[in-house]
């Protein structure tokens, strides 16, 4: 079994939270990598949309400054670095755009395999998170309603159906609301693999509120940006 995968799934049966801090490569900033290094888990690293293609650099700098695993977060096919430790191949399950249900895996298919990276396929799922966010419009999909909970729950169960071994709820980077609680609970309870949530997620009760809730992995990227300090005031959450 893969080796971050393992320790993923090791937390969960531990039923220990695991945070992820997601790093825009666009907006680096490495005394966020240095105060993450007492509190987080992982590193993310992607985005809907890079401006500057500073992927590759941008893990270099982490992976001088930090021992903590880094994972691409992908938001398109040029968002590969075979130095990052683990890719989440992203399917967009709640859209129906093939090309990001299974399209642009397709045309970096056999690049990923020649990397022999660690390969942790995720079911993608957006979440309404109060305004449109950068996936939506780059996707070409719309997020589930947060009023359709019943939708998102079978999308999270056919995911796992399908194969994934993730599932990843996201309300959006900056999304003015982070996902209802009631909706993480029931996807947890419908669900065996491990379950990420992010998108909204600024604050400690937040933090709180999503753990308790059932999130297995809690990703916080956009807050850190405004609010470093965020990263000192989580800490006992994840102990």
């Amino acid at each position: 079994m893969s080796l971050i995968y393992k320790k993923i799934l090791a937390q969960k049966k531990k039923n220990k939270p695991v945070l992820a801090v997601l790093i825009d490569p666009d907006k680096f900033n490495l005394d966020v990598i240095i105060k993450a290094n007492d509190v987080a888990h992982l590193f993310f690293v992607g985005g809907s949309v890079l401006k500057n293609g500073e992927l590759e650099n941008c893990i270099s700098k982490i992976k001088k400054h930090s021992k903590l695993p880094v994972i691409i977060f992908p938001g398109d096919t040029n968002q590969l670095d075979k130095r990052a430790d683990a890719l989440l191949l992203l399917s967009l399950i709640s859209g129906r755009n093939s090309d990001y249900l299974i399209g642009k895996h397709v045309e970096v298919a056999r690049k990923i395999k020649a990397s022999k990276q660690e390969v942790i396929s995720t079911g993608y799922i957006l979440v309404e998170g109060g305004k449109k966010s950068k996936t939506e419009k780059v996707s070409k999909t719309q997020s589930l309603s947060k009023k359709n909970s019943s939708k998102i729950v079978d999308t999270a169960i056919a995911g796992e159906l399908l194969g994934m071994k993730l599932i990843y709820l996201e309300a959006g980077s900056g999304a003015s609301e982070q996902i209802n609680s009631k909706i993480i609970t029931e996807v947890k309870r419908q669900i065996t693999i491990p379950l990420i949530v992010g998108g909204g997620i600024n604050s400690i009760d937040k933090v709180n509120s999503v753990i308790k809730s059932g999130a297995d992995v809690v990703v916080i990227g956009n807050a850190l940006e405004k609010n470093i300090s965020l990263l000192e005031d989580i800490k006992k959450c994840f102990k």
